[in-house]
């Protein structure tokens, strides 16, 4: 199936328009004297994973505060006057992206309820695949729910549990569940971690001042200074009080299965995920693409930020220079105001622009990390003729997506993702380029560092590529894709 090459009237520059997009970051510390301080400066390096809202829950000893707001992090939790606020040695935050509409502020988390037992406060990353079910379920029983974010359910499902203390409750509800996700939990007298039963999402321990904290990535870790002490088991909760850390399994013992997206775009590229540095992985993913899909050519441009280390990865396998040939401002606000037609057409190239001097008159190989509806991909070629290049060769360093994504990654309908729809030459006619070619499934497991994809028992969570969901889809057959997909907003 072929489209024709998209017109070439005004078109806004704005990369960060067709990629996919990680829902939240999590964040939480026990038992510091500047735990609120602590956990906003966490929140601002997991920022990548989540920039419409943000929110952090204390508890002070007697009292939980809780300040949500929309926006980033910095515009929200840098002035002294919110954090004072914020009091007590124990904190969890979270910051948000939501799939679909406007961010809505009772679904910024962490969300927070009074259980008979106490207290509690919860934050989640990923998405639950039955929530839909269960919350049906709640309020044909009388529930009352006060926002359409799955979080909410696990609050009820502990709520409801007849266990006598807090983290057996938590353990009902989590054996509820289906899906990815990392929680982290505030409760009067401990925090609580948990990740799925297949490790999808990740979720790190780390040490500072001998207090304990639990974060997304280790690059949250790194910008206060705490040591990394490890990853978070897949099934596992650890629960952090005065007494220490404790482990617990609330789920059997199987192989891990991270999300495979995490190492190719989501996590910031100086974070470790499971053991793999995300950075290392990109160069190695951009070598093997070269190996697979090299061109002659002149330079090699990253798609910035994203694509730069599988660029550098292509370029030093092929000996092609490396050059930025796209320039990114960053310091354009997400929603600049652009009144009319004729600003807007003066404006698009506001986040991205072209660098002439290094492409013009060259043969270039653009690397991206992925490709999901292709709009971006149209653009990104078109500034690169216009800007004097003599061909435009695209390499992709990730496998085609013809599969969407219902464990907390933004993603369209199938029918939306373009390597669902269209053969390779109609994928390549469509976004104008000379050439065109995708990294191959078996390159990216040996990018990992495996022989081969086992396709028993896949090492990675990687469905977007292979259809080979690694959970129940309750909602699903509910709901509908479409509406699935919309379900998916809230974490």
């Amino acid at each position: 199936m072929s489209h024709a090459a998209a017109s070439t009237d005004t078109f806004d520059l704005d990369l960060d328009g067709d990629t996919l997009r990680e829902e939240c970051g999590v964040f939480g510390i026990f038992g510091h004297p500047d735990a609120s301080a602590i956990v906003a400066l966490g929140l601002h390096a997991l920022q990548h994973r989540g920039q419409e809202a943000a929110g952090i829950v204390s508890f002070d000893g007697s009292v939980f505060h809780s300040e949500r707001r929309p926006g980033l992090v910095g515009d929200s939790f840098s002035d002294g006057d919110t954090i004072a606020r914020l009091k007590g040695r124990a904190a969890i935050g979270h910051v948000r992206y939501s799939t679909t509409g406007g961010t809505i502020l009772r679904n910024v988390q962490p969300l927070f309820a009074e259980l008979a037992s106490g207290g509690l406060a919860v934050a989640h990353n990923g998405n639950l695949t039955n929530a839909l079910s269960i919350r049906r379920d709640l309020v044909r029983d009388g529930a009352i729910t006060q926002s359409t974010s799955d979080t909410e359910v696990i609050l009820h499902l502990a709520a409801r549990s007849r266990k006598p203390r807090i983290i057996e409750r938590f353990i009902d509800a989590l054996q509820a569940i289906q899906g990815a996700y990392a929680i982290v939990a505030l409760t009067n007298k401990k925090l609580i971690g948990a990740r799925d039963p297949l490790g999808i999402r990740p979720l790190v321990l780390g040490e500072l001042d001998g207090r304990y904290m639990l974060a997304s990535e280790t690059c949250a870790l790194d910008i206060i200074g705490a040591r990394f002490v490890r990853d978070i088991e897949n099934g596992e909760i650890v629960v952090i009080s005065e007494e220490g850390i404790e482990s617990i399994r609330f789920a059997d013992a199987v192989p891990m299965r991270p999300c495979i997206f995490e190492y190719i775009y989501f996590a910031r590229p100086d974070s470790v995920v499971n053991g793999k540095s995300v950075y290392a992985v990109r160069k190695a993913i951009g070598r093997e693409l070269a190996r697979e899909a090299s061109v002659a050519a002149d330079i090699v441009v990253p798609v910035p930020d994203s694509g730069v280390p599988a660029a550098l990865g292509f370029s030093q396998e092929t000996g092609i220079p490396f050059e930025m040939g796209i320039i990114r401002n960053h310091y354009v606000g997400r929603t600049f105001i652009q009144p009319t037609q004729s600003v807007r057409e003066l404006g698009v190239r506001m986040k991205h622009s072209a660098n002439r001097a290094a492409i013009e008159g060259k043969s270039i190989v653009l690397v991206d990390d992925s490709l999901v509806r292709g709009t971006t991909s149209v653009k990104i070629v078109r500034m690169m003729r216009e800007a004097g290049a003599a061909e435009v060769h695209f390499r992709i360093a990730s496998p085609p997506i013809t599969y969407p994504d219902f464990y907390g990654i933004d993603t369209p309908e199938r029918e939306k993702l373009l390597a669902a729809t269209h053969d390779l030459e109609a994928m390549r006619k469509y976004i104008g380029a000379d050439s065109l070619a995708f990294l191959s499934i078996p390159g990216l497991y040996r990018a990992m560092g495996e022989e081969a994809r086992n396709a028993a028992c896949p090492q990675y969570t990687d469905h977007c590529f292979t259809g080979d969901y690694p959970t129940g889809l309750t909602d699903l057959s509910i709901a509908g894709p479409k509406r699935f997909a919309m379900l998916a907003e809230a974490d």
